[in-house]
């Protein structure tokens, strides 16, 4: 049990870590100030341009991964709590006053580490609906939302689940204000090639 804490703890920790929020620093922007105040992946590629932003997802993708990782290939179920807790750590990171990104990469990165194979046809979801659309908040909240039934499709074992269903839960929670702007008409296009 006490390695199980310190795997959660730990996991929350380095998903709290808020790469994005670097990032800008290091050419003295705050995220938090710019485009749409996000520090996640499709405002640093906005704001901080292709190289960088392709680093944040990178950076953001790799940190709910190897918790995920470790913690599976202890047990499966230790893998599903430590990639929850890099998701929570994203999304409400504690260096940044508990807010943080949308959780779609790291998010990404668990699913990774767990569910590998299903995860491909979620990105090549998100690829389609963001060619088409131009939209990365569309593309994330569908190919998201295409994860559950992906995994029950591959008859992905049950202790899976208890990641998925809330990553997308919270992942879809922090879209809210996308959804909105796409609903306006508001939203942002970006071209991601």
């Amino acid at each position: 049990m006490f390695w199980f804490i310190i795997l959660v703890i730990g996991s929350y920790l380095v998903g709290s870590i808020p790469f994005g929020y670097l990032m800008g620093r290091l050419r003295g922007v705050d995220l938090r100030h710019h485009g749409s105040g996000n520090i996640g992946t499709t405002n640093a590629f906005r704001v901080l341009g292709r190289q960088l932003g392709m680093l944040v997802f990178f950076c953001d993708a790799a940190k709910g991964f190897f918790p995920a990782l470790i913690g599976a290939h202890h047990d499966p179920a230790w893998g599903v709590a430590a990639g929850l807790a890099a998701v929570v750590g994203h999304n409400w990171s504690v260096f940044l006053g508990f807010r943080g990104g949308r959780g779609a990469a790291t998010g990404m990165g668990v699913a990774l580490a767990l569910i590998t194979k299903e995860i491909f046809l979620a990105l090549i979801i998100w690829l389609l609906v963001v060619s088409t659309t131009g939209y990365v908040s569309l593309g994330s909240i569908i190919a998201t939302l295409s994860v559950p039934v992906i995994a029950l499709i591959f008859n992905v074992p049950f202790i899976y689940f208890i990641f998925v269903i809330p990553a997308v839960i919270m992942i879809v929670i922090k879209h809210l204000p996308n959804i909105r702007r796409l609903r306006n008409g508001t939203e942002n296009r970006m071209r991601i090639w």
